[in-house]
């Protein structure tokens, strides 16, 4: 059964489906039939570009609630958050069938030539390694630009969402998109290296853990190709005493409990200044006992399984590890008996530098609270963190918030007074040991073009 790909309820530990893995020839064939469609997509007029995406956002939400219960049986989301994941997608394909041919324009440059200027062109075959935690969103968010900048794709999915990925390439053809365009590699992480070698891929993108982000780059490096990393996260959420309470609290709680936690930009470490520090903590759990936990499937389930039973496991020693060395846990954090893998809304408070809930990324539904003494302490805690994707600062001054946001947290994205999110508006990308690279907004449509200069004597 090694060649097989399985994938598996985590709210009951049932066995879903099992996909037998392509061989050698099949990936190569796929890749070669894919890099054939590329000569024909990188000439065809944006309009027709525009209008392939267009159809895919109908598409997508006309199947919405197909989509969010594949979702739910394979990794454990919520069907309300499924939904909402679904027309995001959507959004995402009308922002760049709107927006593309104009990011993409010709930029003049004025050399004294006849003419001179910058052009973006495409640059051939992408293949996207993806998460299984948002299995539409994280898809969509870079082949969306991706392919209306001309390029052509593979998409290697996570293999415990098999079931996304070939929806997700079953919904390009039903939408009217040429064979090979957008497709599918059903193959194993330890094989993505035969894949960045074969000639025909140009470039790499990669969402993941921080361990998987070191091997892609190292062997795209090794081959000279372009590589985008979005990986792990551990945000910091600075909470200032001025902070409106009830809302800070509400957005800390948003932005960790999303998809049970399960999230690279989760509000993962609530740094709060010692003066508001306990009402905050009585709040906050306060608002975390009222989450509802369980099936997948259930319209009032606030967060369901985490999306394998090993991931749980690997959260809960983490919460363990904490407590032995000195944090206090307040809510939750035992293992639910049973055969999946869920587990309860928790809170961490007292946590301190060296335990694991500080340094290391917590991927669960476990709100961390650290105290601090000052705005300065606060932003030391968040800084001195090896990862750099998001943070938020809630304070009622959103001048001095701002100032924080913008020229002193040591992240890609920053928010005053709301959790961080991706927005097809707005660039995405971390720094340090979260990636580099960006997407969406104008900048993630430039990740994957030759940016060329051309001069005209």
């Amino acid at each position: 059964m090694s060649n097989m790909i399985c994938t598996v309820n985590p709210l009951t530990g049932e066995t879903l489906a099992r996909y037998q893995q392509d061989d050698i020839e099949t990936v190569r064939g796929t890749i070669d039939r894919t890099a054939a469609q590329y000569t024909a997509w990188c000439r065809t007029p944006f309009p027709e570009r525009a209008a392939l995406f267009n159809r895919l956002a109908e598409r997508l939400r006309a199947h919405a609630d197909e989509y969010a219960r594949i979702m739910a049986l394979e990794m454990g989301k919520p069907v309300r958050e499924g939904r909402a994941e679904i027309e995001k997608c959507a959004w995402v394909c009308e922002y760049y069938a709107t927006h593309a041919a104009r990011f993409l324009a010709d930029v003049p440059v004025d050399t004294g030539a006849r003419k001179s200027y910058v052009t973006y062109r495409p640059m051939g075959v992408v293949l996207a390694v993806m998460p299984w935690n948002f299995p539409f969103w994280q898809v969509f968010r870079c082949a969306v630009p991706t392919m209306m900048a001309g390029n052509t794709m593979l998409l290697k999915h996570a293999s415990n969402v098999s079931g996304c990925a070939r929806a997700i390439a079953s919904l390009f053809l039903e939408s009217g998109a040429p064979d090979h365009l957008f497709s599918l590699l059903v193959i194993s992480a330890d094989r993505v290296a035969e894949v960045i070698a074969h000639p025909a891929v140009r470039a790499v993108t990669l969402t993941g853990g921080t361990p998987a982000g070191r091997a892609v780059a190292a062997e795209a490096g090794r081959h000279l190709k372009k590589v985008v990393l979005e990986l792990g996260g551990s945000d910091p959420y600075i909470v200032l005493a001025d902070a409106d309470l009830d809302e800070s609290v509400s957005k800390c709680i948003a932005g960790r409990m999303l998809n049970a936690g399960q999230s690279c930009i989760a509000a993962k470490r609530l740094i709060v200044v010692r003066s508001i520090l306990d009402i905050f903590t009585h709040r906050l759990i306060d608002g975390m006992s009222r989450i509802t936990w369980g099936d997948p499937m259930a319209p009032d389930t606030g967060i369901g399984p985490l999306a394998r039973r090993e991931l749980r496991d690997e959260l809960h020693e983490q919460v363990t590890e904490s407590v032995r060395c000195g944090a206090r846990l307040r809510l939750g954090g035992e293992i639910h008996p049973g055969p999946g893998a869920l587990y309860p809304p928790t809170v961490l408070d007292n946590v301190q530098p060296g335990m694991p809930a500080c340094d290391e990324e917590l991927f669960g539904p476990v709100a961390v609270i650290i105290p601090a003494e000052t705005t300065e302490d606060a932003l030391h805690l968040a800084n001195q963190s090896s990862f750099g994707l998001g943070g938020a600062v809630f304070t009622a001054d959103t001048n001095q918030g701002e100032q924080l946001a913008r020229d002193a947290m040591e992240v890609g994205c920053c928010f005053v007074n709301d959790f961080v999110r991706s927005d097809p508006r707005l660039l995405f990308g971390g720094i340090k040991n979260s990636g580099f690279g960006r997407e969406l907004g104008i900048h993630g449509i430039h990740e994957f073009v030759n940016i060329k200069t051309v001069y005209v004597r």
